[in-house]
């Protein structure tokens, strides 16, 4: 069995961006509103913890979301920068438990907790292909 022996509980990862109009709720369809998605903070936040992930683990593994439980505190209008960080709080064999919080230039914006399983790559694409053969793909 893969061990993850290179991250470590407390280890932790930011990632950045800025609000552009592809990533509001009315473009994402999340919402009516011009303000940053609650799904484009979720990406984000999935991104700092992926991005951590993938540094620690052995070359042909990656890791795949498996929970996400995330409040939406503040809204974030277009042109601003936002932050998420996610924290390592539990390693349980292949299971990597987060902390993750999002910022903008001016305040939290959301928290809440996150967790990936490490997987093989290749094995997990088959699985995937395996999956869609011998359905009807609809363009």
């Amino acid at each position: 069995m893969m061990e993850i022996t290179e991250l470590k509980v407390g280890m932790s990862s930011v990632a950045e961006d800025i609000v552009t109009e592809d990533k509001l709720a009315n473009a994402m369809g999340s919402g009516s509103l011009a303000v940053y998605a609650t799904p484009a903070m979720t990406c984000l936040m999935e991104k700092a913890a992926a991005d951590l992930a993938q540094r620690c683990l052995p070359d042909g593994w990656t890791s795949v979301g498996i929970s996400l439980r995330v409040a939406h505190k503040a809204p974030t209008p277009p042109g601003m920068k936002v932050r998420a960080e996610a924290r390592v709080t539990a390693i349980d064999g292949r299971k990597i438990s987060y902390e993750v919080h999002a910022f903008d230039e001016t305040e939290e914006i959301g928290s809440g907790t996150h967790e990936r399983f490490a997987v093989p790559s290749e094995k997990f694409r088959q699985k995937a292909e395996a999956k869609g053969k011998g359905h009807i793909r609809i363009p």
